[in-house]
């Protein structure tokens, strides 16, 4: 099967400019493509994950990727997909964001010569005269077309701001500048990126009258309709120091039986052949799969060793041996359930577990808790709910 054809089976094709041209780019390892990442926190989150694992898909496949982070648009921000505007970062913030983001692109992406290579549009944006750019750039885009577009539609009625509305130019230069400095031929994005993409195309076309292409990939959803890694808590991140292994793990085992599968095709590097015979297992074993993904993707972000450390403190929190679940070493005053939840980072107040507690969500080792002055001991497990176990170490 080609490359593109595989795209389409894992279903990570939302929409494209030229299908005929862009399969054949792909199919024959001529898409010199570029997917770009803003530095809006120090680590990349689930939210990036299928761009990654789409670039190292293309990569395998012959293509060429051109990682892009947004130190220039970073300061200002794309209002795609936002209620409001997004807090400014520093210029200092947003580099060492960036150098934090090379680290981690580097475990999914292969960089060096004819390999892939990573550029920072701070590098020419941050050098832009801006009535030269509104000569040069500006001209090529019309108001009506911009307000048309869903990623300004839907902040019309609550504001959007001037410097966000530039936005869609700054990311339409950067496809221009990355064709005539890269040989950029292709962009990649969600597909909430659709009509900042197209500008892109359209700019180079006016500009030069060369040929240039978009694609988006279809956003994986839970099934609330949140983007892929927004929990309860905020994002998953790749970064283990934000998002050890094993919560990591646990929040692949937890998804909805729902999106498995397609969790699994879109995600994983699982062979289609494999995924459509684990498409007729029986739905009893649906804990299987869940564990399949959580250990591929797990393995993939953090290594196997880790991942294969998650896996067993997952099991042992459901019946296993405490040996190996997570554990958290706490110093309190009162070695009760309530400042033991705090300290330990599982409630984030005593209201919070005292809540918690009387609605029915905490057990201590087998034990459900209904007493809120409940003692806690040294190796003690506590868990939140099911997803939520850690053992307890008192200093």
């Amino acid at each position: 099967m080609n490359i593109y054809e595989e795209l389409q089976e894992r279903g990570l094709i939302a929409q494209v400019t030229d299908e005929a041209e862009i399969k054949e780019l792909i199919n024959n390892g001529g898409a010199r493509f570029y997917i770009g990442f803003d530095p809006t926190a120090d680590s990349l989150h689930v939210g990036h994950f299928m761009a990654l694992c789409l670039m190292k898909r293309l990569q395998m496949a012959g293509n060429r990727p051109v990682v892009l982070v947004g130190g220039g648009t970073g300061h200002i921000g794309d209002p795609s997909g936002r209620t409001d505007m997004r807090s400014m970062l520093t210029t200092e913030m947003i580099n060492y964001n960036c150098e934090r983001f090379k680290k981690q692109m580097e475990r999914f992406i292969e960089f060096g010569e004819d390999k892939a290579i990573m550029v920072n549009n701070a590098d020419w944006l941050l050098k832009l005269n801006y009535v030269e750019l509104l000569r040069e750039v500006g001209a090529c885009f019309t108001v009506n077309n911009m307000l048309r577009a869903e990623c300004y539609k839907q902040r019309m009625e609550k504001g959007l701001s001037f410097l966000e509305f530039n936005y869609m130019i700054m990311q339409g230069y950067d496809f221009y500048y990355l064709s005539e400095n890269y040989g950029c031929n292709m962009q990649f994005g969600g597909n909430d990126q659709w009509s900042n993409m197209l500008a892109g195309t359209e700019l180079i076309r006016k500009k030069t009258g060369k040929d240039a292409y978009a694609m988006t990939i279809t956003l994986l959803l839970n099934s609330e309709g949140k983007k892929m890694g927004k929990t309860a808590s905020g994002a998953v991140w790749l970064d283990e120091n934000k998002t050890s292994p094993y919560d990591f793990y646990q929040y692949w085992r937890n998804v909805d039986d729902a999106d498995v599968m397609k969790c699994i095709k879109m995600l994983t590097f699982i062979p289609m052949d494999e995924i459509r015979q684990m498409e007729t297992w029986a739905d009893n074993r649906i804990n299987e799969k869940k564990e399949i993904l959580a250990y591929e993707l797990t393995k993939l972000v953090h290594g196997e060793e880790k991942a294969k450390t998650a896996q067993a403190q997952a099991k042992a929190a459901f019946g296993g041996s405490t040996e190996n679940l997570p554990s958290k070493d706490i110093k309190v005053e009162v070695q009760t359930i309530i400042p033991v939840l705090v300290a330990a980072g599982i409630c984030s107040s005593n209201g919070e577990a005292r809540r918690l507690i009387q609605q029915g969500g905490v057990t201590l080792n087998e034990t459900k808790v209904t007493d809120i002055n409940a003692p806690v001991k040294s190796g003690d497990v506590i868990h939140k709910g099911k997803k939520v176990h850690i053992k307890i170490n008192l200093l």
